[in-house]
C-alpha cells in the first residue's frame, strides 16, 4: 500500500510545481521548512478515571494510548506520546492519596516549567479533563487552581482548556439518547449548569476566565459495547484554536481517521468549518509570509488543500465530500 504524503510533502510538491519565480519559490520553501520544524506539546491531565487515555485515542488514534481498565490507573507517571511533531504528555491523575498526589503535582509543575530551545515554555497547552459523572470535583479544582494555572506564566487563559468528559453518564445514564448518541434536553440543561459552575469556581479561585465544554470520549472496555464520542469536533476545534497559528498544521496528519468518532456534536457552531479555516489560515499567513504571490496562493497549494479537505471531510463524519467540494474557495 502506498504511503500517503504528509501535509508538508504535499505543500513542498505544490511549491516545486508552481509557476513562480525562483526567488518566490525559495521564500515559500524556507517558510515551509520553518513550519515543518514546529512542534506542539500538549499536557493532558485530570483526576483518575476522568478518561484521559480515551480522549487521546478518540482524537488522534484508536491505539495511541492504552485505556486503563480496573481500579488501578494505567499511567503512573507522566507518559510521552510522540506522533510526529505532535507531542502528548499524559500526566497521572490526582486522587491516588496525599503522598502520590504531591508527587504528581510536583512532576506536573516541573514539566510546566521546562522551556524549549528558544527559551519559551515547552508545554503549549494544558487540557484538563473533568469527570462529568462525579459530584465531587474538589480534587480537580485543586489541580486547576493550585497546580496548573499558577504555573502557566503569562496569558494563562489562552494556555488551558477545561473539558467535562463522560457527559453521557453525567446523570447516571439518564436522559441520554443512546440510539441517537446525544443528550436529551434535561441532560443538556444539567450539563450547561455544570459548565457554568466549573467556570465560576475556577474564576473565583484564580481570576482566570475559562470556557469549559462538555463532551464524551466514548469508551471500549473488555466485554462492553463501544460507544462513540459526542462533541469531539468541538473539543478538537478548541484545541486548534488555542494552538499558535504557526503550529496548527501539526494536527492534519494525526487526526483520527475513523469517521464514526466525529459524527455527533451539539451543532451550535460549524466546528468543521472553523477547523478548516484554522488550517488554511496557517498556510495562507505562515507558508506565504514574505512571498509576493497575493491571491495566487489558493491555486498554488492545490494538493495541500485537498489534503486539508480530506481531513476536514473525515471530521465532518463523511457527510461532506473531500477536495474542492469541501474547500470551495480557499480564501
Amino acid at each position: 500500500m502506498t504511503k500517503e504524503n504528509t501535509i508538508y510533502e504535499e505543500m513542498e510538491n505544490d511549491i516545486y510545481n508552481a509557476n513562480l519565480e525562483e526567488t518566490e519559490k525559495n521564500k515559500l520553501l524556507k517558510n515551509l521548512f520553518q513550519l515543518k520544524e514546529k512542534r506542539i506539546n500538549i499536557m493532558i491531565t485530570g483526576a483518575t478515571g476522568c478518561g484521559k487515555s480515551s480522549t487521546i485515542n478518540a482524537l488522534f488514534n484508536s491505539e495511541v494510548a492504552k485505556v486503563g481498565v480496573g481500579v488501578d490507573p494505567e499511567t503512573m507517571e507522566i507518559v510521552k506520546y510522540e506522533l510526529g511533531n505532535l507531542i502528548l504528555w499524559d500526566s497521572p491523575g490526582l486522587g491516588d492519596g496525599k503522598e502520590a498526589d504531591n508527587r504528581h503535582a510536583k512532576n506536573i509543575i516541573k514539566k510546566l516549567s521546562e522551556v524549549d530551545s528558544d527559551g519559551k515554555a515547552l508545554i503549549d497547552l494544558v487540557l484538563v479533563i473533568l469527570d462529568g459523572s462525579s459530584r465531587d470535583l474538589g480534587t480537580s479544582y485543586e489541580l486547576i487552581n493550585n497546580v496548573i494555572i499558577p504555573n502557566l506564566g503569562e496569558e494563562k487563559d489562552k494556555r488551558i482548556i477545561v473539558a467535562i468528559n463522560q457527559a453521557d453518564v453525567a446523570m447516571k445514564g439518564r436522559y441520554w439518547d443512546y440510539e441517537k448518541n446525544e443528550p436529551q434536553q434535561k441532560l443538556v440543561d444539567f450539563l450547561e449548569q455544570k459548565v457554568v459552575s466549573v467556570k465560576n469556581r475556577i474564576y473565583e479561585g484564580t481570576g482566570v476566565d475559562v470556557e469549559p465544554i462538555y463532551y464524551s470520549a466514548g469508551f471500549k472496555e473488555e466485554g462492553e459495547m463501544q460507544t462513540n464520542p459526542y462533541n469531539l469536533s468541538k473539543l478538537l476545534w478548541m484545541i486548534i484554536k488555542a494552538t499558535p497559528k504557526e503550529k496548527r498544521l501539526v494536527y492534519v496528519d494525526n487526526i483520527n481517521k475513523d469517521e464514526e468518532m466525529w459524527k455527533k456534536n451539539d451543532e451550535l457552531e460549524d466546528y468543521t468549518k472553523e477547523i478548516h479555516n484554522s488550517f488554511v489560515e496557517t498556510i495562507k499567513d505562515c507558508a506565504a509570509e514574505g512571498a509576493d504571490i497575493g491571491e495566487e496562493i489558493g491555486s498554488i497549494f492545490g494538493t495541500a488543500g485537498e489534503k486539508v479537505g480530506k481531513v476536514v471531510g473525515t471530521i465532518a463524519g463523511g457527510i461532506i465530500g473531500v477536495g474542492k467540494a469541501i474547500l470551495g474557495r480557499w480564501f
